[in-house]
């Protein structure tokens, strides 16, 4: 696979934000568990659908030039292959807000790479861990999550219920602690 590149977002691609296809198979969904204050999963199965994320455009502006945001495109071959939007959350955890792969580019290492970008913007800031949110049905991303270090630390049933009525979508908040 040729390398890829990461760059911040500038003044010079800040048209390429956005760009990426951020749906999704989901052919599986994970199962919680809760005791003592500590959750576990299980990978289950589930009838095969795409899932399409309604398109929220993040504004450029909110990241350049912000001392407490930071966005970096990844590029492969010149392509586009993938961003990722951290900032300051309020309890000075830096978040993650969007990450999103170009399908051809999903499996060789661009979300890792991105996250690593992340993860190291955060231990430059002096910030004690990087925190994000998923779905219980986003099962890859969870598995690139876990590889990376995060651990699970918590979830909610309905934070979904207005968006995705019908649907058993589970938000998961995945951490890591530096």
């Amino acid at each position: 696979m040729a390398d890829i590149v990461i760059h911040e977002l500038a003044d010079h691609n800040w048209t390429d934000l956005n760009r990426c296809d951020n749906a999704f198979t989901v052919d599986a969904e994970l199962c919680l568990a809760a005791e003592d204050g500590r959750i576990s999963y299980t990978v289950r199965s589930v009838p095969p659908y795409v899932k399409r994320y309604d398109s929220e455009a993040n504004d450029s502006t909110t990241y350049l030039g912000q001392p407490d945001h930071a966005a970096w495109l990844a590029y492969v071959d010149g392509q586009l292959a993938g961003q990722i939007l951290a900032h300051e959350n309020w309890n000075r955890f830096a978040i993650i807000w969007d990450i999103a792969v170009e399908p051809s580019f999903r499996r060789r290492g661009v979300g890792r790479r991105l996250i690593e970008h992340a993860l190291r913007w955060a231990r430059d800031r002096g910030l004690p861990g990087v925190m994000l949110e998923t779905q219980n049905i986003n099962v890859a991303a969870c598995r690139l999550y876990a590889r990376c270090g995060f651990v699970l630390g918590g979830f909610d049933g309905y934070l979904y219920r207005g968006v995705a009525p019908g649907r058993r979508e589970i938000a998961l908040f995945w951490y890591l602690l530096f």
